[in-house]
């Protein structure tokens, strides 16, 4: 009966540790999009969750809804009616993107309106292009949905200042996107983002969440972007793309030293 138990407890373990696995690795040289580091699906479309933040961003500040890193800065009002606590603040660019805060986005959509949106998105090339799911949930775990491969290659053109969008938007949005450091002299610019997988018949897994760290790092003269998705119990305690950013932060100096051994 015990060796049973220990036994369960063990298939229980592994049970969750492969639910909260990489589903996908990919890092590729932003110069020259050679693949540096591709381990599992990385042509699989997934929901774009808050990574839509980094499109947002460009529009925002190109369009001049975005002003500067702080401006405008939006009271938080009860009809947003947000469960994080964190949110219910007076919201910035800069906090809205550090923070994630999911109602800055869905003011700054629902002013644009949808024809601008669209147009954005499809010049962009970004995803799939599909608003369907509406100008406040699109992104989140419905219609919009965008693969590694796919936000690679988005990173990439950004960079290179090739997105229809002014030097100035492109300048703001790596002024306010998130900054990490990591082991081995590594910087990390990069957005998280949460969110649950859309089966082919529309219906949410509600049983595992989706966890994305999507951006860019540097290391003296070398520059890399990156797209990073781990599948989560979608029962854990913090959300999915806090986790994949901690993981991949972590992971990211060794994955260039093995890289650098080839």
């Amino acid at each position: 009966m015990r060796i049973a138990f220990i036994c369960l407890i063990a298939a229980t373990l592994l049970g969750r540790a492969a639910i909260a696995a990489p589903a996908c690795t990919l890092i590729a040289d932003a110069a020259t999009g050679k693949l540096l580091v591709q381990d599992g699906p990385c042509n699989d479309r997934v929901t774009a969750a808050s990574t839509f933040k980094i499109p947002l961003s460009l529009i925002g500040f190109d369009t001049g809804y975005l002003k500067d890193a702080h401006t405008p800065a939006l009271p938080y009002k009860d009809e947003y009616r947000t469960m994080m606590e964190s949110w219910k603040i007076t919201t910035d660019p800069t906090i809205w993107m550090e923070d994630s805060v999911v109602w800055y986005s869905q003011v700054m959509t629902q002013d644009m309106g949808l024809p601008k949106l669209q147009g954005f998105v499809d010049r962009f090339n970004y995803g799939n292009r599909d608003l369907s799911g509406g100008l406040t949930k699109a992104w989140l775990s419905s219609t919009l949905q965008i693969s590694p491969s796919e936000q690679v290659a988005f990173i990439r053109t950004m960079l290179a200042g090739k997105l229809p969008v002014s030097p100035r938007a492109l300048a703001m949005t790596k002024t306010i996107m998130p900054k990490v450091e990591a082991d081995d002299g590594w910087t990390l610019w990069g957005k998280t983002g949460s969110g649950l997988q859309v089966g082919a018949d529309g219906k949410l897994d509600r049983e595992r969440q989706l966890g994305w760290f999507v951006g860019w790092a540097t290391r003296g003269k070398q520059t890399v972007v990156y797209a990073y998705l781990i599948r989560d119990d979608a029962k854990a305690e913090d959300r999915a793309g806090i986790r994949a950013r901690a993981q991949f932060v972590d992971e990211l100096p060794n994955l260039m030293k093995n890289t650098a051994k080839r």
